[in-house]
């Protein structure tokens, strides 16, 4: 097929898109397609608007990739596509909305207070939960912008920060325990979770360094979690998918406490990274699809769709 790779983008998280397009790109290559290949911006939309392909594999994470926008300019242009449509996109990457949806489904989820910037009042904010707290931009990815606040003046902080890269921040409570992820895939209502992944992250933290530099995180495959908890987590994982519309494939990450309590749900990534060290690939490989075969396999379930 004739396929068009979208990456780059202008989003915080271009450097990755960046990986993942490559990734893609070469993949798409070996199999034999004919792999045109764009970095994204929203001033050239000309170069999506005089596309000539038989489906676009969308490798761009944030903002006008990961939101709905690049889908809906798609859709309008009668293109396929890999992956969620546009309602799904929007909602996974809203995280407070995303996790109403959860709440519902009876996924835990972390308590958390929404702070928006247009009212925003620093002497005023109080966190009323005890600290460590999590910081995080709204819709933002790749632990960009995000703080670990021991402190309410590290909390302040964190706010301030965040807001550098959305109006709106999450403070959520921190959970301590083992962050794991749950690659989900196929078409809709069928959809099946991959083996769990366990992150262990060489930082005190799975920031960005520990995502994205090599040797910086070590991806356990199988989890190290009882069978219980594995089945709740990919049971969860499909059921926090299938809540938010999600389609083709999408990547979980949970919070397994140590205290024994059931696992926090964090986020759905719709476009999750696809870089050399990156977790939906270890999973896939784990039910023995290569890297490339597992591209291919997002293509043909796109293709149904």
């Amino acid at each position: 097929m004739k396929i068009g790779v979208l990456y780059g983008g202008t989003s915080a998280e271009r450097e990755v898109s960046l990986s993942s397009g490559k990734g893609i790109i070469d993949a798409l290559s070996k199999k034999g397609h004919e792999v045109i290949g764009i970095d994204f911006h929203p001033q050239r939309i000309n170069d999506i608007i005089n596309l000539n392909v038989d489906i676009v594999y969308i490798g761009l994470h944030g903002r006008y990739g990961e939101d709905g926008r690049i889908q809906a300019l798609l859709e309008m242009l009668n293109i396929p596509y890999v992956g969620s449509g546009v309602l799904g996109s929007a909602l996974a990457m809203d995280k407070a909305k995303a996790k109403t949806f959860f709440h519902k489904n009876d996924i835990r989820v972390a308590k958390e207070m929404v702070v928006y910037k247009h009212n925003y009042a620093k002497g005023q904010f109080k966190w009323d939960t005890n600290f460590p707290a999590v910081v995080k931009p709204n819709q933002e990815g790749s632990t960009i912008g995000l703080t670990i606040a021991q402190n309410e003046q590290e909390l302040l902080n964190g706010i301030e920060e965040a807001f550098k890269f959305d109006d709106t921040v999450l403070v959520e409570e921190f959970i301590d325990g083992v962050e794991v992820t749950v690659a989900v895939m196929g078409n809709k209502g069928e959809e099946k979770a991959l083996p769990v992944v366990e992150i262990v992250p060489k930082n005190k933290y799975y920031d960005y360094e520990a995502k994205y530099a090599p040797g910086m995180s070590e991806h356990i495959v199988p989890a190290r979690v009882e069978d219980e908890v594995t089945t709740l987590l990919q049971k969860n994982a499909v059921l926090a998918h299938q809540s938010l519309g999600c389609d083709i494939y999408s990547r979980v990450d949970f919070i397994v406490p140590r205290d024994g309590s059931e696992p926090v749900i964090l986020e759905v990534n719709t476009l999750p990274g696809m870089t050399p060290t990156s977790l939906y690939p270890d999973a896939a490989r784990e039910i023995g699809l290569s890297y490339e075969d597992m591209i291919e396999r997002l293509v043909e379930l796109s293709i149904k769709k």
